[in-house]
């Protein structure tokens, strides 16, 4: 499931991954929220906690994913990823090492350190 997070500024999407995520929790939750905050906003900021709880994804999630990703290539500045999941952490790694081909910033915080990302998410 995608839970929506509060406390952040309107320009950053907030979400935290739980359980197993499906292509509904794409399409009800986290694309309208992306979207109506892009409708306020040139570039949004994204704030992904990975919970120590996630199961997997549906295949229509990922796909929902990629989709949502190449449509708004451009419409990030920023990206904090929250996590102490190991496989997380290594994809995370490869995104670090690939940054130069994503057009914003991208850094990854481990769970400890979750008031550090959303300071760095939510900073001028």
């Amino acid at each position: 499931m995608i839970e929506l997070l509060k406390g952040f500024p309107d320009n950053v999407t907030a979400f935290a991954m739980h359980e197993h995520v499906t292509k509904a929790d794409y399409d009800e939750v986290l694309i309208p929220d992306f979207e109506d905050r892009l409708r306020r906003h040139k570039k949004l900021r994204i704030y992904v906690e990975i919970a120590s709880d996630l199961e997997g994804f549906d295949p229509g999630a990922i796909w929902a994913d990629q989709k949502l990703g190449w449509r708004h290539f451009f419409d990030w500045e920023r990206c904090a990823l929250v996590t102490d999941v190991a496989w997380a952490k290594h994809a995370a790694k490869f995104s670090e090492f690939f940054g130069f081909l994503w057009p914003g910033e991208y850094r990854v915080f481990p769970e400890g350190e979750a008031s550090k990302a959303h300071d760095w998410i939510a900073e001028n």
